[in-house]
């Protein structure tokens, strides 16, 4: 250890950072944790996941207000809304959390907190605010910022990002969003349920590509009825300022030309690791524009520096970043040889109604060449859906040939939460049988989990063969009523 200033460096104080962080302070390591911005926290907590679930939620009460009429409630004439108090309101949740994540907190655990832009350089050392720290180790965990793609005109034209987004001084009267994600899908519905008039453009030919074509239509269907506005298979021309608008020229599915203007361009084509700058061609740590290479020990091409979360270039989710640190906590910590699975990992986009998965869907199935079979139940048919209005979509449940679920899909109420039992039933190895068997909550939107497991194991136990045997062995008379054909 003699010579080193820390035991382990940490580069960033997003989830996989501050999971470092705090796992590897409180084992005893000297700990040194660097951030350039101005507070901890990352993009999730100032300019991602927190600000976005406040924003949506605002959304979600004001369309409840405006539509009180579908719940037997009289109709209320409701103001516009001041975006200055959502983001206010935004402020005051990241400030909840901030207490979490501050460096108070973090020196309480032991470990320093520094702020500042680092630089490597050589593999053991970084420069910060002109003087040299070194570690044994380093954890580089810089997190990912949002992809600005070459547009044409785009250098010239104002547009915002999920940075800017959630701290506008007002909202918008119209708003083009590049990109039909999860962040451009989101966005489109908040902002249309503000007030917004919203138009969504994107190269793809659906919504939510990941996710399977069905679930992506019927939600696309449930925004398009709120007044979002799609605008598939069409390139990007042009974007231009227009003084009090801008516009952007696309070139429509049928090869058309369109102009759309709006008051503001919401930029969500994507997102980029953010690799550069710190001097890894100096030091040997391999990356590409995707992200810092790591092996599934997150591990770079050099075995003392890891990185973990968005800026490796895969899963951009907060909870997929934190595992990652844990990985590498195992690791670089504990010295135990620990690797990374990805089989299970759940991921949601959290539109109105919320679509989450978990394993594979039928898309990357087929993809894999995999054999499968498909279960589904409906909203519709569960009672807690229909008591609170909220029938829409369905949960799809994928088994392979040796009737093992490989993936689950829910689009509907709650279906992130619905997702956690899921998560639970297929990193435990839980039977389907243990699933169906299990008392569930009436009425709750969790019976459809429930019920999609009984789907599959009814076929099996009132089968013509089931009957027969029971027939043979106890002398059933068989049915009691037909209905008339």
């Amino acid at each position: 250890m003699a010579g080193f200033d820390y035991d382990i460096g940490v580069i960033g104080g997003g989830a996989a950072g501050l999971t470092v962080a705090a796992g590897a302070a409180r084992l005893g390591a000297r700990t040194l944790l660097v951030e350039k911005e101005k507070d901890l926290g990352g993009d999730c907590l100032h300019f991602g996941c927190v600000p976005s679930k406040t924003l949506i939620k605002s959304a979600k009460v004001y369309h409840l207000i405006r539509h009180g009429e579908r719940y037997g409630l009289p109709p209320v004439a409701v103001p516009p809304v001041d975006f200055r108090q959502i983001s206010s309101r935004i402020r005051s949740v990241i400030d909840l959390i901030q207490k979490h994540d501050s460096e108070e907190r973090f020196c309480g655990l032991g470990a320093k907190v520094a702020f500042g832009t680092p630089e490597f350089s050589d593999d053991h050392t970084i420069r910060l605010e002109g003087k040299p720290v070194s570690a044994k180790t380093w954890v580089i965990a810089t997190g990912s910022s949002a992809a600005v793609p070459p547009i044409k005109g785009i250098e010239h034209t104002p547009f915002i990002t999920n940075r800017e987004i959630f701290y506008m001084d007002r909202l918008p009267a119209s708003m083009i969003i590049l990109g039909a994600g999860p962040i451009g899908t989101e966005m489109s519905q908040a902002f249309v349920r503000l007030g917004t008039q919203v138009a969504v453009v994107d190269m793809g030919h659906q919504i939510l590509p990941k996710e399977d074509r069905d679930l992506a239509n019927a939600l696309q269907k449930t925004l398009e009825a709120e007044g979002v506005r799609f605008h598939l298979n069409a390139t990007i021309e042009e974007v231009r300022d227009l003084g009090r608008t801008r516009e952007v020229c696309i070139r429509t599915a049928d090869r058309q030309p369109q102009s759309l203007c709006a008051e503001t361009v919401l930029v969500a084509l994507g997102r980029k690791a953010n690799a550069d700058g710190l001097g890894l061609e100096r030091i040997g740590v391999d990356f590409d524009r995707r992200g810092i290479q790591v092996d599934d020990r997150q591990r770079t091409s050099r075995r003392h520096i890891y990185a973990a979360g968005d800026v490796t270039g895969g899963f951009q989710f907060t909870h997929a970043a934190g595992y990652m640190g844990g990985i590498v906590v195992s690791n670089a910590v504990f010295h135990l040889p620990r690797r990374a699975n990805f089989t299970w990992l759940p991921w949601c986009t959290y539109t109105d109604p919320p679509l989450a998965s978990i394993g594979m869907n039928e898309k990357t199935a087929k993809a894999a060449g995999i054999d499968y079979d498909l279960w589904s139940e409906e909203f519709h048919g569960n009672d807690r859906s229909l008591a609170e209005g909220e029938s829409i979509g369905k949960i799809k449940m994928l088994l392979n040939k040796k009737e093992k679920p490989i993936g689950v899909q829910i689009l509907g109420p709650n279906a992130g939460d619905l997702m956690a039992e899921w998560v639970a039933v297929l990193n435990g190895n839980v039977k389907l049988a243990t699933l169906a068997a299990a008392i569930h909550p009436y009425p709750t939107t969790a019976e459809i989990n429930k019920r999609v497991a009984g789907n599959f194991l009814s076929e099996k136990i009132f089968s013509e063969k089931v009957r027969k045997g029971l027939k043979l062995l106890f002398q059933f008379k068989g049915r009691a009523c037909t209905l008339p054909e």
